[in-house]
């Protein structure tokens, strides 16, 4: 990735009606990461999560409705695929960073790409600040900020008022 791609990061955040223990727990526990973690139309599997700074974060990307089943086949992609990540940064219900191995990508030599998590109390719930930093190339920035956000929705949802 060039210098420029570095610098593309794409801001996510979100303000929701639970305390930061809530939030911290769906991406800290294999109960809470499997709950929400993916895009609609996709579930997680986790087979390692280790919480701790360095610690493991094993899981299964699956695609797992008809329709998204059949896009990822069109588009000659795999319906499921391992990700093996590590959590960079883990600061107890502050903080905390993935860094990924994405190696599932036909063509593209494996590499790293890290996601960036702050956690701020408030008088009634709970800002998560998300950085997603830039993938190998800007159609697949989009599409990680396209998944993010899908995956978001399910948070959403689960603390619509």
């Amino acid at each position: 990735m060039n210098a420029t791609a570095q610098k593309a990061s794409i801001l996510v955040e979100r303000t929701y009606p639970a305390s930061v223990s809530e939030l911290w727990e769906l991406w800290a526990t294999k109960e809470g990461f499997e709950s929400w973690w993916g895009p609609e139309g996709f579930r997680v599997e986790v087979h390692a999560l280790e919480p701790k700074e360095d610690g493991l974060l094993h899981y299964s990307m699956i695609a797992d409705s008809p329709e998204m089943i059949e896009a990822m086949k069109r588009g000659g992609q795999p319906t499921s695929h391992e990700v093996r990540a590590r959590f960079s940064a883990f600061s107890p219900q502050k903080a905390l960073a993935i860094t990924s191995v994405i190696d599932f990508i036909p063509g593209v030599e494996a590499y790293e790409s890290n996601i960036e998590v702050l956690f701020t109390p408030l008088a009634h719930g709970a800002h998560m600040t998300v950085t997603l930093h830039a993938m190998h190339d800007a159609r697949f920035t989009e599409m990680q900020r396209e998944g993010f956000t899908s995956q978001l929705g399910k948070l959403d949802k689960r603390y619509a008022k």
